[in-house]
């Protein structure tokens, strides 16, 4: 049974004294990660009530929008994993059912916990895997080991990417600040900002400096500070480093949040941005929020895109599930009180150091 409610929906609560994470039961979201310093969780919460996967009801719950992403909407929180697909499905799977970045978003996870560790597992019936969860906290760290196993008797192509959010008011436009491991990036082929993005579509660069519309380049370091933006990059993470790393940080909050994964299990990194520009519902000019998405695949698209792609700057854009067999992943999260913008996480013994 689940151990609090959170924002009305079932979760279960963790926490070793400095920092306390929540995970949702249904959907397996990581809403929340706060250090006991500072009253102040990075995660994105949507302004927007929260509705069990479950429950969700489209003929009944009409502000989320009326596509394949409402179920999704209703109940997302800051962390969530995309399994096996980044990004929406097409028109004959949505006919069926299949939601915007597969079952692992809403289906419901068996979970149990201690007072500083948690496990959760779920079997996502459509793509045929299993999948395990490990968090342990760690001083400020919360150590993730996940597991996938594929169920069915075929090598599979995968998408596998965690949907790591930030929200307002720890992303602040014109004021937080971000530092990534990134290499080689370019711009959402097509016009992801409706009405036109103030980035060029399909420019490829190198971080941070990012072609504008105007001849301008904008520096992707630090959240813009336009009263409304929308766009998304991807970004290849340093293929010379065994760790990659993005740190975020609000200077006047005094609050870096990170994350740091092995590279070869995750080359990409995809940079969403909504900041007050969606108008429909559920959105209605009002979330700031900034993903740092680091998984498998660089775009967000549907799988018959993503195995047409292949590639991207000579990196594999999905990763091989053999037959019946398990793929282990292990990744960590910080959240830290400091005073000045780290330039570089660190993977050590007890956790991640930033400096």
């Amino acid at each position: 049974m689940p151990d609090t409610i959170y924002r009305g929906r079932k979760a279960v609560e963790i926490s070793n004294g400095t920092l306390t994470l929540t995970v949702t039961v249904e959907g397996g979201h990581i809403a929340r990660i706060q250090h006991a310093a500072v009253e102040m969780n990075p995660l994105w919460t949507p302004h927007w009530s929260s509705v069990e996967p479950s429950a969700f009801d489209p003929a009944i719950h009409t502000g989320y929008g009326g596509d394949a992403e409402a179920r999704l909407l209703a109940g997302i929180f800051g962390h969530n994993l995309c399994l096996d697909l980044f990004g929406g499905p097409s028109g004959a799977e949505a006919s069926t059912g299949m939601s915007v970045h597969g079952e692992s978003s809403i289906d419901p996870y068996r979970t149990r916990s201690t007072a500083d560790a948690l496990t959760q597992e779920a079997t996502f019936p459509h793509a045929q895997l299993h999948f395990r969860r490990e968090i342990r906290l760690v001083e400020a760290t919360a150590i993730i080991r996940e597991t996938v196993t594929n169920l069915s008797a075929w090598d599979r192509p995968s998408a596998w990417t965690q949907h790591v959010s930030l929200g307002a008011p720890f992303v602040e436009p014109g004021v937080t600040r971000f530092r990534i491991t990134a290499t080689r990036s370019k711009v959402f082929e097509e016009n992801f900002a409706a009405g036109g993005g103030y980035m060029v579509n399909a420019a490829e660069f190198d971080w941070p400096m990012v072609p504008g519309v105007s001849g301008e380049p904008f520096d992707l370091r630090v959240y813009p500070s336009a009263s409304a933006s929308a766009a998304y990059t991807a970004h290849l993470m340093d293929p010379s480093l065994d760790l990659s790393w993005f740190i975020a940080h609000h200077p006047g909050a005094e609050l870096a949040c990170a994350y740091v994964w092995k590279q070869a299990d995750f080359p990409w990194l995809g940079r969403w941005e909504e900041n007050r520009h969606r108008g429909a519902a559920p959105w209605n000019h009002r979330e700031i929020t900034c993903g740092m998405e680091f998984g498998v695949s660089p775009m967000p698209e549907t799988r018959r895109k993503m195995i047409e792609r292949g590639s991207m700057f000579g990196v594999p854009g999905y990763r091989w599930l053999p037959a019946k067999e398990s793929v282990t992943v292990e990744y960590r999260a910080t959240v830290q009180p400091v005073t000045r913008t780290p330039e570089r996480a660190e993977w050590t013994e007890s956790g991640v150091q930033l400096a």
